[in-house]
């Protein structure tokens, strides 16, 4: 079977273009100016774009054809090898009969094969294709994995998560070509594909079930709508396609209850420093696909403090290992070009670190990842570790966090880890908080710092946290309703109130010196404790 571009073209590239565009979309896609495809569907009755296209063609002052041959069998072949040619623009080596002159003349030259595949950036021509070439995922590719024993008939729908350049979508191609069925890939991208698209890829897939199954690859299926991802749930029920789909979020956020039922979540992870390493030797030693068609056929050489310097600071994304090794094999290349050495071009750690700029960090302040981080910052603190929790906010930084939002997180640990056993705790956040707000980032780090060695030392007392939430229990359960405030407890501003009996009985206790038989509580909690304070002896 054979795959088409990592930059997966929409449905209507894959299917043919009759079956999937209006004739007006089918022209412009040619080539065509809008005008031109408008007079000739006018001039055709808007039938299809096929006879559109033939009465352009034969219109054409030097065209041997005239109006009354233009759907000749010879002109209906020109057209046919036209729609083969823009449905496959990068298979290079399909060849086509000899066009007729007509055909020469109209083709537009973006429509021609893709003869430069050096063109891809490096981290798409290094690509596995098969699964024993990829690495870093050995708990998903053992021996009697479910990935490597997939049955001819049956192959379930799976869901690959795990963090940008880990290989999801090389695993998802290579996982097809590897199946005993040799099933159809059809790959959508989630960031252009529409409900329509879904629904035709999956009416195609029905109408060849008898023949051939089908794969649907849906890349970052995470951008998908709820409606989108429930166009999918029917298809994938009656096995009518097997949906092999990839993410970078976490699949309970972001992905519909009724679709994960139907799917098995396999979670990738980022691939070590040896592994990325690895992938850059195999990239500057592979003389078909590797750096020297970047730099121009020449052979390239790697210093091994490079390599090791990128596999370190890559954060386990393979991807922008790669594309950072091409940018530094560029500069190289230029180099030694100015210096006018037509030998072996060397990229050395200055050029990795120009291409690199800074350490890439695997973040997103609206994923996955932004609340691991706080969570580790939080327990770290937690657990009274200060170097722990410094890393965390370091790394939050770092990764461009915002200030303001680490401080208010730093408030309500001041209140529910330390609480009443260091009252000041809460006057420390607060003002980080204020310092935060006047300095902004990166003056305010310190004081960040400085508030989280702080709370991260302090005592820790989770009595009022508790007392909160056992109040809220009561107030939850509570049968019959909540009850009304006690009458020795409400005011009585009014002569009425008063005649009702508010605030009768009530003691003010700064006239009495003793008001401990005075309740306070509903008469169904009396006598309930909430807040065990003071501690007996033991952090809280």
């Amino acid at each position: 079977m054979s795959f088409v571009s990592f930059r997966f073209p929409p449905t209507s590239s894959i299917l043919a273009p009759d079956q999937t565009s209006p004739p007006m979309e089918q022209l412009l896609s040619m080539g065509f100016s809008r005008d031109l495809a408008s007079k000739a569907l006018a001039a055709t009755g808007n039938l299809s774009a096929d006879a559109a296209a033939d009465w352009i063609l034969s219109q054409t002052p030097s065209s041997p054809s005239s109006p009354s041959t233009s759907t000749t069998p010879h002109s209906q072949s020109t057209l046919s090898r036209f729609f083969s040619c823009n449905s496959q623009p990068n298979t290079s080596s399909s060849v086509s009969p000899s066009p007729s002159p007509s055909s020469k003349r109209t083709i537009p030259s973006e429509t021609t094969p893709n003869k430069q595949p050096h063109l891809a950036p490096l981290s798409e021509r290094m690509r596995p294709a098969t699964l024993d070439s990829i690495l870093g995922q050995d708990h998903l590719l053992g021996p009697n994995s479910l990935l490597r024993s997939p049955s001819n008939k049956f192959f379930p729908s799976i869901i690959l998560w795990g963090p940008p350049g880990s290989g999801k979508t090389s695993l998802a191609r290579a996982l097809a070509a590897s199946l005993p069925s040799k099933p159809r890939l059809v790959p959508l991208s989630a960031v252009s594909s529409t409900v329509r698209d879904l629904r035709d890829a999956i009416d195609t897939a029905r109408r060849a079930r008898s023949t051939r199954a089908t794969v649907l690859f849906i890349d970052e299926i995470h951008r998908f709508s709820r409606v989108q991802q429930d166009a999918l749930l029917p298809a994938v029920e009656d096995g009518s396609v097997a949906l092999l789909a990839a993410t970078t979020e976490n699949p309970s956020f972001h992905l519909s209850t009724p679709l994960l039922s139907r799917c098995k979540v396999l979670t990738l992870k980022p691939l070590s420093p040896e592994h990325v390493k690895s992938l850059l030797l195999r990239a500057a030693s592979d003389r078909e696909r590797g750096l020297c068609l970047t730099t121009g056929e020449r052979d390239v050489s790697v210093r091994d403090e490079a390599v090791d310097f990128l596999s370190v600071n890559c954060d386990g994304d393979a991807r922008v290992a790669l594309n950072a090794l091409e940018v530094a094999a560029s500069l190289a290349a230029k180099t030694a070009t100015e210096s006018s050495d037509g030998g072996t071009i060397s990229v050395t750690l200055d050029h990795i670190k120009e291409a690199m700029q800074c350490k890439h960090l695997a973040y997103d302040r609206a994923g996955e990842e932004h609340y691991n981080l706080i969570s580790a910052l939080h327990k770290s603190m937690r657990g009274s570790d200060a170097d722990a929790s410094i890393y965390w906010l370091a790394r939050m930084l770092e990764a461009g966090e915002q200030p303001l939002y680490i401080a208010r997180r730093l408030v309500r640990f001041a209140s529910e880890d330390i609480g009443l056993v260091d009252p000041t705790a809460l006057n420390q956040a607060v003002a980080c908080y204020q310092a935060c707000h006047f300095l902004g980032m990166p003056e305010c780090d310190v004081c960040l710092a400085q508030c989280v060695a702080y709370l991260a030392l302090a005592p820790k007392s989770v009595a009022v946290y508790r007392a909160l939430k056992e109040a809220k229990r009561a107030v939850k359960e509570s049968v019959g309703g909540n009850e009304g405030v006690p009458l020795h407890l409400r005011n009585a501003p009014t002569k009425l109130m008063d005649q009702l009996g508010y605030g009768k009985g009530y003691l003010y206790p700064p006239d009495h010196d003793d008001c401990s038989g005075q309740t306070y509580l509903p008469p169904s909690l009396l006598g309930r404790k909430f807040l065990d304070w003071p501690p007996d002896g033991k952090t809280q």
